[in-house]
């Protein structure tokens, strides 16, 4: 079994900052690709970005590209997403993802095995 959690939700203004990462531990020798999903109240999880398991390869929602970037340290088994010039629309829990393969990209649900808890982001206007 593996176990994520994440960290580095908060209160933040429009056009500001946050990084998120995602801790990974457990059986961590089976992660493969990683992804962050959000997901808003009322709303279906959505797809934010994915990272291969060497980290050399990034992929994007087009609603997040220019302003996430996704990157990983096997050595730290973690995964981060840096949020720039944060919208209140991406206001949302934020929940990391691991995968079991190297398929890349990783951009449905259903292509994770694991799942962490979820960090709120809460962007005011």
């Amino acid at each position: 079994q593996v176990q994520l959690a994440e960290s580095g939700g908060g209160l933040v203004q429009a056009g500001g900052s946050l990084r998120l990462s995602c801790v990974a531990s457990g059986r961590t020798f089976g992660i493969g690709s990683m992804v962050w999903f959000r997901q808003a109240p009322g709303k279906e999880r959505e797809f934010v970005a994915t990272v291969a398991w060497s980290g050399g390869s990034a992929y994007y929602a087009d609603s997040v590209k220019g302003r996430f970037t996704v990157s990983r340290d096997n050595a730290k088994n973690t995964v981060y997403l840096q949020m720039n010039s944060l919208k209140p629309e991406d206001t949302a829990v934020y929940y990391c993802g691991a995968g079991e393969t190297f398929r890349f990209p990783l951009t449905t649900p259903g292509g994770a095995a694991y799942w962490g808890q979820g960090t709120q982001v809460t962007v005011s206007s």
